[in-house]
């Protein structure tokens, strides 16, 4: 029997929860910690949870996987209060959207008879809450796994088998400064974007009126978690800030050609930018097929 442990009844959580229920595996067990008694009391209801605690009292103590959904210094601060409440021989896995702080900051914290794989999946939502939780979300989603030179390979190809097993199309295995490099790319850059356009309307205007699919496309994940996505921010500030870097360059000399009235330059932009978006989708749906 496979005791599995989620701390954190959120979005995430909560979807691993219900994952779980909709590809079990005989004789698995689906335990959580919350400390909202009433998130507990409906997982429990909905049947995605066998037993859940609002503080940890035996459940770590049994669970053979532990899968902690909170955030970075949330599970800084776990890992440090439960370091000996951890079962001999367990997995420990995140789903922290940050890697190399916390490989360095949890190093001397871990216990030595645990296995903890970094991991994080690129799927979610832009609510928070059980309530938004769904075993859908991932569905042909992509897994990042950030193991160390400490983890066991065989405990690494078993929580890749799970995690496969449970929706998500491809797993890949990353160094976690690389990880950091690219998340700060493709996810954290594109919430500054989004928030800072949306932040810079003037509220005095009726822009309801005016938005098609360009505005409604690029605003959609401005509604933001944001005591989640301030500590990203901060805890992967200087790989951020580089992103942030190459966008203002970029932007600086878009600007430039329009103030020069320069559409050679412009259209050379739009071709460049119409060529690396086709091959994107290209090289997309070629990994979908694989």
């Amino acid at each position: 029997m496979t005791t599995i442990a989620i701390v954190g009844l959120g979005v995430v959580g909560g979807s691993f929860a219900k994952a779980l229920k909709k590809y079990p595996q005989a004789g698995e067990r689906v335990l959580a910690i919350d400390p909202d008694e009433e998130t507990l009391q409906t997982a429990l209801s909905e049947g995605m949870i066998d037993y859940g605690e609002t503080a940890n009292q035996t459940i770590l103590q049994q669970a053979d996987l532990v899968i902690i959904g909170l955030y970075p210094r949330a599970l800084k601060d776990f890992i440090k209060k439960h370091r000996n409440d951890f079962k001999r021989g367990a997995i420990l896995t995140d789903v922290a959207g940050v890697k190399g702080v916390l490989v360095e900051q949890l190093k001397a914290e871990i216990p030595e008879h645990v296995d903890f794989i970094y991991g994080h999946p690129m799927a979610g939502r832009e609510n928070r809450g059980y309530a938004y939780s769904d075993a859908d979300v991932f569905e042909g989603a992509n897994y990042l796994l950030t193991p160390t030179a400490d983890n066991q390979p065989e405990n690494i190809e078993w929580l890749e088998q799970l995690i496969k097993r449970i929706g998500f199309k491809r797993v890949t295995i990353v160094q976690p400064e690389k990880h950091d490099e690219m998340i700060a790319f493709t996810s954290q850059l594109c919430h500054v974007i989004a928030v800072s356009l949306i932040n810079s309307d003037d509220p005095n205007r009726d822009t309801v009126k005016f938005i098609g699919d360009s505005y409604r496309d690029l605003t959609r994940i401005a509604k933001i978690n944001d005591s989640l996505w301030s500590e990203l921010f901060i805890e992967n500030k200087d790989e951020l800030l580089a992103a942030v870097e190459g966008f203002e360059k970029q932007f600086q000399l878009m600007k430039q050609a329009i103030q020069e009235d320069n559409v050679d330059e412009l259209a050379n932009m739009f071709k460049e930018s119409t060529k690396r978006r086709t091959q994107l989708e290209q090289a997309d749906r070629k990994q979908k097929a694989e």
